[in-house]
């Protein structure tokens, strides 16, 4: 998300409207311009991906969302495929990849992948919600390459516990990037490179709460604006009198080798 110059409306009920009405499949995060920032992680990891693409010959990209990290590629190996398992994503994905020949694939996030033992040399994600190590070990082949950016731990937990309350110590663990690791070793990976940051997000209105909430469905679970209106007045009410709500997202860049 990016800052830029624009109205920002103060009434409550507008807001919320606008960030309702916002459609939410894909990983695009316009929508967001003027309304909210989040700092990006200093490895660039799109630019780092389509160096790797272009290297490949068959790839995977896991839950690609709207295809648009894998569709910003400038070159894409001669073999291609995607999974994704929402299906106004998997639409969404389809439309823009298949133009560059790309194979989208409808599967479920907890699901076997649904391809042949060895078949990639690369497997790419950007956010996956749980990366499925023996998965990726199993399709990649020997000296095959898993290169992703994940969430990591307690990430815009300030947006999280503002909602649920403070959440048990096993819940803001989770995603340890060093627990990531074992597991990853012991699915056959050996982890070549790991880092991990932690960035700075400004919410500067409720609507893009709202939508941000509305996107990414496993901050809130369950949320609705009926469901958290209380809470959300609360919140407009304190960015109102103090400014940007102010969260931190983590990251953390995953590259690994089959060994």
């Amino acid at each position: 998300m990016s800052i830029a110059p624009g109205r920002r409306p103060h009434d409550f009920d507008a807001l919320v409207a606008e960030a309702e009405a916002a459609p939410t499949e894909g990983w695009d995060f316009s929508w967001f311009e003027g309304r909210a920032t989040e700092a990006r992680p200093s490895w660039g990891y799109a630019r780092a991906m389509g160096e790797r693409l272009g290297r490949s010959c068959a790839s995977l990209d896991i839950q690609t969302g709207g295809g648009e990290v894998l569709g910003s590629a400038p070159v894409l190996p001669p073999l291609a495929v995607a999974t994704e398992g929402w299906p106004p994503n998997v639409a969404k994905a389809t439309a823009l990849l298949r133009p560059r020949g790309v194979v989208v694939v409808a599967s479920p996030e907890d699901a076997p992948l649904p391809f042949a033992d060895a078949a990639f040399d690369l497997v790419t994600s950007r956010h996956p919600v749980t990366p499925h190590f023996d998965e990726i070990a199993r399709v990649l082949q020997p000296g095959g390459t898993y290169f992703a950016q994940h969430v990591g731990p307690a990430s815009v937990f300030e947006l999280v516990e503002f909602f649920l309350g403070e959440q048990p110590a096993d819940v803001r663990g989770a995603r340890d990037p060093e627990g990531e690791r074992r597991a990853a070793e012991a699915a056959g990976l050996d982890v070549v490179e790991l880092r991990a940051e932690r960035l700075r997000m400004e919410f500067l209105d409720i609507g893009a709460v709202v939508h941000f909430l509305r996107k990414v469905v496993w901050m809130v679970p369950g949320f609705t604006v009926d469901a958290h209106r209380p809470q959300l007045r609360e919140l407009h009410q304190k960015i109102q009198d103090e400014g940007a709500f102010v969260a931190h997202s983590t990251r953390h860049l995953f590259d690994a080798r089959k060994r």
